[in-house]
């Protein structure tokens, strides 16, 4: 097992049972502090919960090396979980606000109480720090999925903060204003599982990298000693890896010998200063 993959799993397990105590918590300060909105509240960590054991999944099986059936790896089943994660947090966002919209018609003679709005609070600062903790360890090792999932929490951050105005709302008296939150929870939730769903099928359908980086390696292929043009550059992400072709041109009388020596060069430059890329092929055309 790889150490990125170790310390991925890792923060992935903490994660899981930070949020199995987290979501039971806000479930029974929800039913006990008569409240709607922290009850959706609880439903979405609970997703959470799910959705980290598809990252989980998913970062065992991106992690395995190339094989015969599958010679380009299998970084895209990353993907693949990222995309999945992302109908679970849509089913779990509609599922919401279906609740808040049916409760904005139900005139509850009971309202939220401290013990909702305690959970809230600590519901807030227990998400923001599961989404540094897990966006660091996501930028450390690179992983896609994992990065997904710290939005995740984020995203269950926001809601909180959500419950936290109703609660507050329906503790004087305004008896829609929790249902209100349970509607602004989902829309919360539906934007984050659109942007990792964008995200994910970007990656999926061979997209290229961004100009950008596209911009850098045109910079850093034409510093190579002999490269005197660029023919050709193209580009294509699979998971969280790249793959670039190049075709340079290079002075015609140069041997085949030392032609071969300046595509070496190309090669290892680009995968030494972007650790992005997982191949780059190059391809030589005499210099016009």
């Amino acid at each position: 097992m790889k150490k990125e993959e170790k310390i991925g799993l890792k923060v992935a397990w903490i994660t899981i049972i930070l949020n199995f105590f987290l979501s039971a918590f806000k479930f029974c300060a929800g039913i006990f502090g008569h409240s709607m909105s922290m009850i959706s509240d609880s439903l979405h960590s609970a997703s959470d919960v799910f959705s980290t054991l598809i990252v989980i999944i998913g970062l065992k099986l991106s992690s395995k090396g190339a094989d015969q059936e599958h010679p380009y790896g299998h970084e895209r089943i990353e993907s693949i979980s990222s995309f999945f994660l992302a109908f679970l947090l849509f089913g779990t966002g509609c599922l919401i606000g279906w609740g808040g919209i049916k409760n904005l018609f139900v005139h509850s003679t009971t309202f939220p109480n401290t013990l909702a709005l305690i959970a809230a609070v600590v519901s807030i600062f227990s998400k923001e720090f599961m989404f540094w903790y897990t966006k660091n360890t996501a930028i450390q090792i690179k992983s896609n999925a994992l990065m997904a999932d710290a939005w995740h929490h984020r995203s269950d951050a926001l809601s909180s903060i959500g419950s936290m105005i109703g609660i507050l709302g329906g503790m004087i008296g305004i008896f829609w204003c929790d249902s209100l939150a349970c509607l602004i929870i989902c829309i919360i939730i539906l934007k984050v599982a659109f942007d990792i769903g964008k995200e994910a099928l970007k990656e999926l359908l061979d997209t290229s990298c961004s100009r950008q980086t596209e911009f850098q390696l045109r910079c850093l292929i034409l510093t190579v000693p002999n490269v005197q043009s660029l023919d050709r550059l193209t580009t294509r992400l699979f998971g969280n890896r790249a793959y670039v072709e190049v075709e340079i041109g290079v002075p015609a009388y140069l041997s085949l010998e030392n032609a071969h020596k300046i595509a070496h060069s190309v090669h290892d430059q680009v995968e030494l200063q972007f650790p992005i890329v997982k191949h780059c092929m190059v391809h030589v055309n005499p210099s016009k």
